[in-house]
């Protein structure tokens, strides 16, 4: 099969962004260059995957020799590269008691393996009954049918739905648009006690994990929880025996200036899965990590999770490790945390935009949401497609914004710069969002009057 090239033009860059021509021939740091040379501040990081930058040669070197020196070979055998990236993360980069690691291709599967992992558990230490995974209202978990069926991101869970198991879930502790009521002073902690009459209404013998992410990605746009929410969250899922999976595909790996976001909050879950920064885009992979204690039963039993047919590639886990050194030796996490500061700073002039609600996030995972009246909280109608206007906006002006949002939360762009994006970048980046913002608005023929 031959790929039409001019066709591929024609192609919309990203899910939700207009269907106009852009093509990518190459990158370099915190751009991306396309066929005409014109630059575009990758403010998005791709889809908030791209860390250490792009292009970097030393890395593209470690991917032709680790294929010069091994192609492939079943994920069971032992491989260097796999051995160099498993004890990197257990030594310098995994939360304490996350001692045993896996791989995936990317943060679909390694949700997928998540969710089968906590089955498993069960299932070997004698609990059978414990199936049930609750997940929450806004979240975005992967494309798989597990990862939609425990997500609550309604575009992506769309037209899917008989096909999806009715996990249970959680209110989130996003209070532009809660359940639990706006004014609520401790909304975001009652978000936290919910889980526990969830689980309670379910059976707890029934309820096998609970996944979340501790930085609401996607779905919701970079929404933070308060301090006490996941210490909560951790407290309740142990009363229950019920197991804790953090979903670390996108907020993980230095995104929000810690290693990984449960840092913030000081809790190990059980399970954690990462993806995206765990090699910056330079190769498809993801991970599993979970304590001893989870393994346990299953190596009691002598069981294990069938593997993917790419699991642990030797060249993405030889990348990966090159992609963590990198971090390691440029201390690029403490760089994400100090840029994000500057970047949530320039941003604070946009929080009496009349068209933003909220300024929200961690580190260099940014988000402003987009309404039609910040004072009432009215949204604009879906037909006006904002978020889709400002995206494409932006690259005519030169930047790449993420389009994100799903339900009532429907109009946000976030913000996943590389963590190597300097002061003028960032600059360059809130000025062209707000120009954006006001030209998507005023040309949407849906402002209000």
């Amino acid at each position: 099969m031959t790929i039409d090239t001019d066709a591929s033009r024609r192609t919309s860059f990203v899910p939700g962004s207009p269907a106009a021509p852009f093509a990518v021939e190459r990158a370099e740091g915190a751009y991306l260059i396309t066929p005409e040379g014109r630059r575009i501040l990758d403010a998005a990081g791709g889809a908030i995957v791209v860390n250490i930058g792009h292009g970097r040669r030393e890395v593209a070197e470690v991917a032709a020799q680790a294929l010069e020196h091994l192609t492939y070979v079943v994920p069971t055998f032992a491989t260097e590269a796999k051995a160099g990236l498993v004890e990197r993360l257990t030594e310098r980069w995994l939360p304490e008691r996350l001692t045993r690691a896996s791989f995936t291709s990317g943060g679909s599967e390694s949700v997928e393996a998540a969710l089968r992992l906590a089955r498993l558990h069960h299932v070997c230490a004698g609990r059978p009954e414990r199936w049930k995974i609750i997940g929450r209202e806004f979240s975005y978990h992967g494309v798989t049918l597990a990862a939609l069926a425990v997500g609550g991101h309604a575009s992506r869970r769309k037209g899917y739905e008989p096909l999806l198991l009715d996990f249970p879930k959680a209110p989130s502790h996003y209070c532009l648009e809660c359940s639990l009521g706006r004014t609520s002073e401790d909304c975001r902690g009652q978000a936290a006690d919910k889980l526990e009459e969830v689980i309670v209404r379910e059976g707890p013998d029934t309820v096998a994990a609970f996944i979340a992410e501790p930085v609401v990605g996607g779905a919701a746009g970079a929404v933070v929880p308060p301090d006490g929410y996941w210490p909560r969250v951790a407290e309740i899922c142990r009363k229950y025996g019920v197991l804790l999976i953090a979903d670390e595909v996108m907020c993980g790996f230095g995104r929000t200036g810690e290693k990984f976001a449960v840092n913030h909050w000081n809790i190990t879950p059980d399970i954690m899965v990462g993806g995206k920064g765990l090699a910056g885009g330079y190769a498809p992979i993801g991970g599993v990590y979970a304590t001893d204690e989870v393994m346990a039963p299953i190596a009691e039993r002598g069981e294990d999770l069938m593997f993917y047919t790419f699991t642990a590639h030797p060249a993405s886990c030889a990348v990966a490790d090159k992609v963590l050194e990198i971090m390691e030796r440029e201390d690029l996490v403490a760089r994400a945390r100090s840029t994000g500061e500057l970047l949530s700073k320039r941003l604070a002039r946009l929080a009496q935009h009349p068209n933003v609600a909220e300024v929200r996030g961690l580190g260099l995972m940014q988000a402003v949401e987009i309404v039609r009246d910040r004072d009432t909280l009215e949204r604009f109608p879906a037909g006006a497609r904002i978020t889709r206007r400002i995206v494409a906006a932006g690259l005519s002006k030169g930047v790449f914004l993420y389009p994100a949002g799903s339900g009532a939360a429907q109009d946000i762009i976030m913000l996943g710069p590389p963590f190597i994006i300097t002061e003028d970048d960032i600059d360059l980046l809130v000025h062209v969002l707000e120009e954006s913002i006001d030209e998507a608005v005023s040309r949407s023929g849906a402002a209000r009057k």
